[in-house]
């Protein structure tokens, strides 16, 4: 999304309080795919520094000129590529843009194909609506006319991650009474493609004018998103339609049947329709970006496996169905190998790679498959800094805000602690061992990047020298001890090594994270680098409790010892935490809590789904299940397409969870959630290598009587049931594999 919010540990927000999006450092590749845009401020942001201390992660690697300081402004993520990448202008030099609002939006997405439609389904030319390919608006204006009257909204629903429907009625008067006599239906597709049906309710026949009033200005979602679009382009007739050019784009809209009458100069194109009582007539509007005569989507070779819920609450079936189909949306080819797909970022705002969010919508995603995940550690990999500097073996990343309570952060500090983890996890799920040589040396660069770049005190800064997150000393350990595993597996040295390298870390967070207190105490949100504690709770201590899969089904150890996990747990289980619909990214009794922003309050759909599957395995079921169940219920209130963030109000009889204005939606990470937080029930820890699989369900069984089928371990299908007393039963599973744990 046009603010991305920041990575070290919340990927996939949307910032409510967060600077543009800068996108690859200099010297860097350029992000493959990527649509998003660049030099967006949402309302709110103060354009100066954050109280915390101005980002200096400048010309390192994986730096880029932070928000508001000196240097070039920085290139959008979402350039395409051969773009200028130049921001547009009032995007730039701290200048705050007001992104338009997109909770009530209809949003089809087949990428990087994209349609945003309002609930009445009349495409109007105003604010971002439109048809976009590849960033570019293809069509601004679609407003359709039936007998010389726009049709009255009725219902807006989606039909799937890639089109939607929109009902409307028409009153003619031919008939006495106030009842409507037409019915029109709009079935809206993200490749261009609309399919316009009306039908007569009159008991007469009628001669129907129909007329579609078109409009463009070929403009880059960036600047409709700085409301700098420009106007209307005059249009010209084309064949059996109208089209639209610039030096840089054309775009071209056809119908079938031919229209009776093309006229350029208002954009207009007309039908006359004969109708017989009950009958009907379609009329197929095609708009792409040449003169084809279809735009095709964006289709890759799907890596995800179809799987199935079913169960005593049928909201899970739903919720995981639903979150498949926006993460299959969401897929785009690497443009340097068009075999590999990895998951945007999500849409509007950033329909292009973000690293550290489409590692973790892969890892989450690993119960349907290994594909997305080898793909997504390809396409990292051949971004990778080379060479022998201080940056060598870094995953380049933008950087990205983290709001009024630290400082700016550079996802890449987190895509490269994530990539070795990712493969060491996409192993044990069954990632044949020739991709995993493959792979291996880029990990191995990732773990010696990690090696040089803690500071004097022993922690992480992200950015260097800014605040030592609590989140990131998570990360840099589960990829010390993942990496460590994965070494042993694959027969190289170091591992050793490197699990003494995690166990000082966890011993010197004990000592400086850890702020004793009356109710047992907190883990810090970060410490400053003069070492000083930054004292809030927040979402982000979650990730404390993610330690990661190691072989023969067994999780990694954490940071936390078992007295302070416990702690951890109850408060993550709290109300000051539990906000009724998912977790706060920061407690209601802070300072600073804001119920709406992206870091200090609101429900991160990822987060919350963290801390499910990290309660419950850590043992605790009662606070594990409470968010669960606030999860699926804000996922039924959005109709199972979960925002990446949402208002975190606290949730009483009969309130429904408020949208992020400028959310995501959908959004990698939080469809990848839902996968994450409805395979956590059932406790699947493969080791693929050794021939393995334990499950340890839930024993509280949360959703009741649960069966998961269509999943994938070692490359085959796995089925697994739960029973309402927690009890787990595989159905089917790949030969050989033997039951453990």
């Amino acid at each position: 999304m046009a603010p991305p919010a920041p990575e070290t540990g919340q990927p996939g927000t949307t910032p409510a309080d967060a600077p543009r999006p800068p996108g690859p450092p200099p010297g860097a590749a350029p992000t493959p795919g990527s649509t998003s845009v660049p030099g967006a401020r949402p309302p709110g942001y103060p354009a100066g520094p954050s109280p915390e201390g101005p980002a200096r992660d400048r010309h390192g690697p994986g730096g880029a000129p932070a928000p508001g300081g000196a240097g070039r402004p920085p290139q959008g993520a979402g350039e395409r590529p051969g773009g200028s990448g130049n921001p547009p202008p009032g995007a730039g030099g701290g200048q705050r843009v007001e992104l338009p609002p997109v909770h009530g939006a209809v949003i089809c997405v087949a990428a990087p194909c994209l349609v945003i439609s309002p609930e009445h389904g009349q495409l109007t030319g105003r604010g971002i609506e439109g048809i976009y390919r590849s960033g570019r608006r293809l069509l601004s204006r679609c407003v359709l006319r039936v007998a010389g009257r726009e049709p009255v909204a009725v219902q807006a629903r989606s039909l799937g991650a890639d089109r939607a429907a929109f009902t409307a009625t028409v009153r003619t008067g031919v008939e006495p009474g106030p009842d409507p006599d037409i019915g029109v239906e709009r079935v809206r597709h993200a490749d261009g493609t609309e399919r316009i049906t009306v039908r007569s309710f009159a008991a007469r026949p009628l001669r129907l004018p129909v007329e579609v009033s078109l409009g463009t200005d070929l403009a880059d979602l960036a600047a409709v998103a700085a409301g700098r679009a420009g106007p209307e382009l005059a249009a010209g007739v084309h064949a059996a339609g109208l089209r639209w050019s610039t030096e840089e784009a054309l775009a071209v809209t056809t119908a079938e049947p031919a229209p009776d009458d093309a006229l350029a100069t208002a954009g207009l194109l007309r039908w006359q329709l004969e109708l017989g009582p009950g009958e009907s007539r379609s009329i197929e509007l095609r708009t792409a970006r040449d003169r084809t005569a279809r735009a095709p989507a964006g289709q890759v070779a799907n890596p995800l496996a179809g799987a199935r819920a079913e169960g005593d609450d049928p909201r899970a079936e739903a919720w995981l169905r639903t979150s498949v189909d926006d993460l299959r949306a969401l897929l785009l080819r690497d443009p340097a190998e068009p075999g590999d797909a990895f998951a945007a970022a999500g849409v509007p705002w950033r329909l292009g790679l973000a690293p550290a969010e489409s590692l973790w919508a892969a890892r989450m995603a690993l119960p349907l498959g290994t594909g997305l995940a080898a793909a997504t550690l390809r396409t990292l990999a051949r971004s990778q800094t080379a060479g022998r500097g201080p940056g060598s073996g870094k995953i380049p990343g933008p950087l990205r805000a983290s709001g009024p309570q630290l400082p700016p952060g550079c996802t890449g500090t987190e895509a490269t602690l994530g990539f070795p983890a990712v493969l060491a996890e996409a192993r044990r799920w069954g990632l044949p061992e020739e991709e995993v040589a493959r792979l291996l040396p880029a990990a191995e660069r990732c773990l010696e990047w990690l090696r040089g770049a803690l500071g004097k005190d022993g922690f992480l800064a992200d950015p260097d020298p800014g605040p030592r997150r609590c989140e990131t000393q998570a990360h840099a350990h589960r990829a010390a001890l993942l990496g460590a595993d994965l070494l042993d597996g694959c027969g190289r040295a170091g591992a050793g090594e490197w699990r003494e390298w995690a166990a000082a870390l966890r011993e010197r967070f004990l000592d400086r994270f850890w702020i004793d207190g009356p109710d047992g105490g907190r883990p810090a949100a970060a410490l400053h680098p003069d070492g000083r504690p930054l004292a809030r709770l927040t979402g982000a201590a979650a990730h404390l409790l993610d330690t990661g899969l190691l072989g023969g089904g067994r999780l990694a150890p954490g940071l936390l010892d078992r007295v302070r996990t416990e702690h951890l747990a109850r408060l993550l289980g709290a109300p000051a935490m539990d906000s009724g619909w998912g977790l706060r990214s920061m407690a209601s009794r802070e300072p600073g809590h804001n119920p709406f922003g992206h870091r200090s309050g609101a429900v991160r759909a990822h987060e919350s789904a963290v801390a499910v599957a990290g309660l419950a395995q850590a043992g605790y079921e009662k606070e594990a299940a409470g968010l669960l169940r606030g999860l699926l219920d804000a996922a039924e209130v959005f109709g199972y397409r979960l925002p990446e963030m949402y208002a975190a109000e606290q949730r009483t009889a009969g309130s429904a969870p408020l949208p992020h204005p400028a959310a995501c939606r959908p959004a990698a990470v939080a469809a990848a959630a839902g996968i994450h937080a409805l395979t956590a029930l059932a406790g699947i820890r493969p080791d693929a290598p050794a021939g393995t699989v334990a499950v340890a369900p839930r024993a509280g069984a949360p959703l009741g009587a649960l069966r998961l089928a269509g999943l994938r371990v070692a490359g085959e299908p796995f089925t697994v049931r739960i029973s309402r007393l927690g009890v787990g039963m595989v159905e089917e599973a790949a030969d050989g594999l033997q039951l453990g744990g």
